[in-house]
């Protein structure tokens, strides 16, 4: 499988005026809360009161499964069948759960879009290093220039607001989530309308400056990840490179990105890679940001706290990381094969994005639904200017219980409009699994080493 607060009716209220207005200091209760009541990144430990979501009690723990072939994970939960399963004649009934994008999906796939619905399990948890950070440096960062940006936040810090108080800290707390080092190849797609495709093969290297030795906490203080994307297939891409240097507060110190373009042997600065620039061999199916489900600088969009709600999210999603499966039974026309998706109902932050006066970018607006357990985007719908839902997102969360970490097992990302779609993060016909450790050297990640990486 893939490794790379308690509020009340009052509580709830209180988060909602507090988005419109400077998020304010955490109290020293407040803190007291993480790891008691809440758990130690802030979820509600509690169940819910029909009792169909479970109290969190630790995640699923590191000898959940064993190690098979080429590195991957057993599925803890490969023997449990659904308990139901929604579909286009059933959907009313649970549209209380459901967001606008998954209501769509019904309705643009009748025939074939379905979600099989299991037994929710909280398997999301993070070593105990994570949970004694969360704790010693909650209430420290601070939103700056509106949410833009943040400041006061410890090298190496994850979820740096693990009690939110407005939306741009529950983008900050995707943003910010723990990561590790990782190395992985995966694969791209973008199905016709008729289901062809082809494959992009992708080879990434990512690494964070806390676990880089020769990364000087001063220098990188504002530094979030260094990111090597390499093109493997198909030829007429291979060889091509970008590099990423995200930076925590890309107002202060804006992202810098590279490309190494094979065919010209030449290394180039690269300002495109941001915001609603295309994505890698995307065949313009996604925007930069769209990657991770959002990434990079949040500036250009005014985030509104909507509240928490109760959805069927994709999770658990080891059916996704099986290697027995091969591509092709995964990809097919519309959207991927509901036979290998699992949706649970869990809790999630609502936030929304407008597109700020003065702004612009090609989504007018995007609503992000973010688990409580990991503060990662499992689901987004993204408007046009004329409003109109035009592009759904899903984040198919697995917890990597070996590494303690979660991860997307794939991202898709459905266009409404051309009925077509687009999957990446699939790895189930790799040489490998992802294979998270290690400690890169900077030298790594510098322009002059691109012309390297890329070699054919």
């Amino acid at each position: 499988m893939y490794k790379n607060v308690i509020i009340g009716a009052c509580g709830l209220a209180m988060s909602l005026v507090a988005s419109a207005v400077a998020a304010q200091s955490l109290t020293q209760s407040e803190i007291d809360q993480l790891g008691t009541t809440l758990t130690p990144i802030g979820a509600e430990k509690a169940g819910n009161a029909a009792g169909t979501i479970p109290e969190w009690t630790g995640g699923l723990p590191k000898d959940a499964g064993r190690q098979i072939e080429r590195g991957f994970w057993e599925n803890p939960y490969a023997n449990e069948q659904p308990e139901f399963t929604i579909t286009a004649q059933n959907y009313q009934q649970y549209r209380d759960n459901l967001t606008p994008g998954q209501i769509a999906m019904f309705e643009r796939y009748p025939e074939t879009f379905r979600m099989p619905v299991y037994q929710t399990k909280r398997s999301v948890g993070f070593p105990q290093e994570v949970y004694d950070q969360v704790k010693r440096t909650a209430g420290q960062a601070k939103l700056v220039n509106g949410g833009d940006g943040v400041d006061n936040v410890a090298f190496g810090s994850n979820f740096i607001f693990p009690i939110p108080k407005s939306g741009a800290e529950v983008v900050w707390n995707h943003l910010t989530a723990f990561r590790k080092n990782v190395q992985r190849s995966y694969v791209q797609a973008m199905p016709q309308t008729n289901g062809s495709y082809t494959l992009i093969k992708f080879q990434e290297d990512v690494a964070r400056p806390a676990f880089m030795p020769d990364v000087d906490p001063e220098s990188a203080a504002n530094v979030l990840v260094y990111f090597k994307q390499r093109v493997n297939a198909p030829a007429r891409l291979a060889g091509n490179v970008l590099l990423v240097h995200d930076t925590l507060d890309q107002l202060k110190e804006p992202r810098m990105a590279w490309v190494y373009n094979a065919g010209q042997r030449r290394v180039r600065r690269a300002p495109q890679v941001a915001y609603d620039g295309p994505g890698t061999a995307s065949d313009g199916m996604r925007t930069t940001d769209n990657f991770n489900m959002f990434s990079g600088a949040p500036d250009r969009y005014d985030w509104k706290l909507v509240g928490k709600k109760e959805i069927y999210v994709p999770y658990n999603a080891g059916k996704l990381t099986d290697p027995k499966l091969k591509y092709s039974d995964i990809l097919q026309a519309g959207h991927i094969n509901p036979e290998h998706t699992r949706f649970e109902l869990h809790r999630v932050w609502e936030v929304q994005g407008n597109v700020k006066a003065g702004q612009r970018h090609i989504y007018a607006q995007r609503n992000f639904f973010v688990d409580e357990d990991s503060w990662t985007i499992v689901l987004n719908d993204h408007y046009d200017g004329r409003g109109t839902l035009w592009r759904v997102g899903e984040g198919h969360l697995a917890q990597n219980y070996s590494e303690q970490l979660p991860g997307y097992a794939a991202e898709t990302l459905y266009d409404l409009l051309a009925g077509r779609y687009i999957a990446l993060g699939m790895y189930n016909e790799e040489s490998s699994a992802p294979k998270f450790g290690g400690t890169p050297s900077y030298n790594e990640f510098t322009p002059s080493a691109l012309r390297s990486a890329g070699v054919r």
